[in-house]
């Protein structure tokens, strides 16, 4: 089993170049060109990204932490625990393209919410799940979308993964930041390792990532 850990330590050899992702409109109107942001935890921060980057309406995805007690983290205080962090990821989307409610739908289906112990291979409490509402309107929305998953019978109705109120969010350092891209290869080894697709096809089966397709 691979784990991210591994990873780490030879990544953070290499001196990387922080990518900002920016988002730009075709219209030249200042309200369609307007973006909207979500952020969720969702286990490994480059493996968030990665779906997230694939769904269209998405204009940009950067990985840190949120929910912690301690300003400025680093991945090794997060991970080590005791900070209260979670890995999670900020999500820039364009809200006339894709609706807050279809970034939820995605978002469960892309994890397992029945695990309270971290996700997949990676465990503790910084690779835990949440939805870290932004607003008002966001935190209904998640909460509904959270109920009616449960009186679906879903996954046996059982959903630990919950729903918090807006939280302070820090960047994560910049070699974490689109890995996925920078270093496919050992990205791809860790994901393939950590069973992370296949723990997710198990149960979510067709409706797995929420229909985004996934090589």
């Amino acid at each position: 089993m691979i784990r991210r850990h591994d990873l780490i330590s030879a990544a953070c050899g290499f001196a990387l170049t922080i990518i900002m992702m920016t988002a730009q409109m075709s219209s030249g109107s200042a309200a369609e060109g307007k973006l909207a942001v979500a952020i969720f935890a969702g286990g490994c921060f480059w493996c968030v990204e990665a779906d997230f980057d694939k769904v269209r309406g998405v204009k940009g995805t950067i990985s840190g932490y949120a929910g912690g007690r301690v300003r400025n983290p680093t991945y090794k205080q997060v991970t080590a625990g005791g900070t209260g962090h979670r890995e999670a990821v900020k999500i820039l989307y364009n809200p006339k393209q894709v609706s807050y409610e279809k970034l939820l739908y995605i978002f469960w289906r892309s994890i397992d919410p029945t695990d309270g112990g971290g996700q997949f291979c990676d465990r503790g409490s910084s690779y835990t799940t949440a939805i870290f509402a932004t607003n008002k309107r966001q935190r209904q929305l998640a909460n509904a979308s959270k109920k009616k998953l449960i009186q679906s019978g879903a996954l046996g109705g059982r959903i630990v993964t919950p729903i918090l109120g807006a939280a302070r969010f820090y960047k994560a350092e910049g070699y974490h930041q689109n890995y996925y891209r920078k270093k496919p290869a050992p990205y791809h080894l860790y994901r393939t390792g950590c069973r992370r697709d296949a723990r997710i096809r198990s149960l979510w089966g067709s409706q797995a990532h929420g229909g985004i397709p996934h090589s």
